[in-house]
């Protein structure tokens, strides 16, 4: 899967939480550098969680790709891959190339 879908499955999964609680515009601008998580993030920790359910479900449905997105690993980076949508883009590239190499 390429990073760029990646990217798209990802802003699809901000917007529509954004939209289900807020009930914010599909427009809303987010880019592969909107900070997702943190200060200044679109989401907090239940919206984050509802965007990495989504993402993983979407990936296991649409694409037969299963990750776990949060996982030990993700908790215990010194950058969190949850802070913007492309460093959430690129933890999911770097599961899905692992997986299909057949890693833990």
């Amino acid at each position: 899967m390429e990073q760029k879908q990646l990217v798209h499955l990802i802003i699809a999964a901000v917007r529509e939480y954004l939209i289900s609680v807020n009930g914010q515009p599909e427009d809303l601008p987010v880019g592969s550098d909107t900070r997702l998580f943190g200060k200044g993030g679109l989401v907090d920790s239940l919206g984050l969680v509802t965007v990495i359910l989504d993402l993983e479900q979407q990936l296991a449905e649409e694409h037969g790709i299963v990750i776990t997105l949060a996982d030990d690993r993700a908790m215990s980076q010194k950058r969190s891959p949850f802070r913007t949508v492309g460093s959430l883009a690129d933890y999911a590239s770097m599961l899905i190339q692992e997986t299909r190499r057949g890693e833990p």
